[in-house]
């Protein structure tokens, strides 16, 4: 099988998902080219594990002349593929305008809409786009051919939600749109993402299956570490998060503000050990992660004496996993985030906002709290660190989650599940 993924500017997980997708295609005897931003290969080397990489600029931003190239790259590069796959929003409906080809899918857009294409939007050669039929939902559609009728599989994977307002957030909106009515398949990394694909009149839409790699053993000891970070004996609760404004860090900051003192009725009045008294007994809130809000997140931790640590990028995560009490989550939006999956494996409770995936990774490993209650974070901190029992009833349950968790070869052979499914509709 012949195999296209395409994915935009990325330095996390999306690239990793690819790259691990890639390799196992590849070993299976598949042939794969990777689509994308020279930096993503760069940084992930897809030709590392048997891929052709081709550099095509589908940039994170919109902007009609670097989109228009990308699309006509898109279509010339997947000529003789079997499925495309992109990962994202914006790749996905790049992808869905150089696989099906953009006349086709933005009349369809208009026809979709209610309304009669304009002539710019007719068949290349001044041909009349072919005639609508009803589809689902009572919305209008140009009639679709599977692969035995020429055109590529297309699959999309969307890993994030749609978070921008404005002018910005309006060509996001078109962009779920064109991936809804065009993608054959779309895959998500939450429950919400689906129903709000399948809302937008999407055919088939699942849940992806996405691994965390192996856990890399820690290097140093947790005493090691605690000395590092100045901690003494205090709780010390990790973050790993992009310092941007999904992750809503100044929740985080909120949260470290206290008030951790006896007496606190908030949090239910009993002082524990550790974290009652002056701050030099509080938690330790350590932060693993870089980011364009460092500048504002300093002078609040400077202003107020916050007990918090920005470490920056770190390639160590297994040693703070290994020092740390539990791992924080407060992001307004996460799919299935890897710092989650990381923290289960290596046996550690999760504090999280109950947003997007979140939920259903963590199960009953953690505390899950609803985004922006810094009362409720509060008091979930206060009752990991009040008794032992506790802590160690969640750890427990976070190893076994951990051993749950799938991995490499079980994503891969999700996706040739659905690649499968389409070819064999065709």
């Amino acid at each position: 099988m012949r195999v296209a993924f395409v994915l935009g500017t990325t330095s996390g997980g999306t690239g990793r998902h690819v790259r691990m997708l890639a390799e196992g295609l590849v070993r299976r005897g598949h042939r794969v080219v990777v689509l994308g931003p020279r930096s993503v290969e760069e940084q992930f080397s897809f030709a590392g594990v048997g891929a052709r990489f081709v550099e095509v600029a589908v940039s994170d931003r919109p902007h009609p002349g670097n989109d228009l190239r990308a699309v006509l790259a898109i279509r010339r590069l997947t000529r003789d593929a079997d499925v495309v796959h992109a990962h994202g929003l914006r790749a996905g409906a790049l992808a869905a305008l150089g696989a099906r080809g953009p006349w086709r899918v933005l009349a369809a857009l208009g026809e979709r809409a209610g309304k009669r294409a304009p002539a710019a939007l007719r068949g290349r050669a001044g041909k009349k786009a072919p005639a609508a039929s009803r589809g689902r939902g009572g919305r209008w559609a140009l009639p679709r051919s599977g692969p035995a009728g020429g055109e590529r599989v297309l699959v999309v994977t969307l890993h994030n939600a749609l978070t921008a307002g404005g002018f910005v957030g309006l060509v996001y909106r078109v962009l779920e749109r064109i991936v809804a009515w065009r993608a054959d398949h779309v895959l998500v990394v939450s429950p919400d993402l689906g129903e709000r694909m399948a809302g937008l009149g999407a055919r088939d839409v699942r849940l992806a299956v996405v691994p965390a790699p192996p856990l890399q053993p820690a290097k140093r000891t947790p005493q090691e570490v605690r000395d590092e970070l100045g901690a003494g004996e205090r709780p010390i609760l990790l973050t790993i998060a992009r310092l941007a404004q999904q992750k809503g860090l100044e929740t985080l900051l909120d949260v470290a503000a206290g008030p951790w003192r006896q007496g606190d009725a908030a949090l239910g009045g009993s002082e524990a050990a550790g974290v009652g008294g002056d701050k030099g007994t509080w938690p330790l809130f350590v932060v693993a992660g870089e980011g364009p809000l460092r500048a504002e997140l300093e002078r609040r931790i400077e202003r107020e004496a916050l007990p918090v640590r920005l470490l920056g990028n770190r390639e160590d995560v297994p040693d703070l996993l290994g020092a740390a009490t539990a791992v924080l989550t407060v992001a307004r939006w996460e799919g299935q985030p890897l710092s989650i999956r990381e923290a289960l494996m290596a046996g550690k409770p999760v504090i999280a906002t109950a947003v997007g995936g979140i939920p259903e990774i963590v199960g009953e490993a953690g505390i899950l709290v609803p985004y922006g209650d810094v009362q409720g974070l509060r008091a979930a901190v206060r009752t990991l660190l009040e008794g032992p029992r506790a802590a160690e009833r969640l750890a427990e349950a976070a190893a076994r989650r951990g051993r749950e968790m799938p991995d490499g070869d079980a994503a891969v052979e999700s996706v040739l599940e659905v690649y499968g499914r389409s070819r064999s509709n065709g």
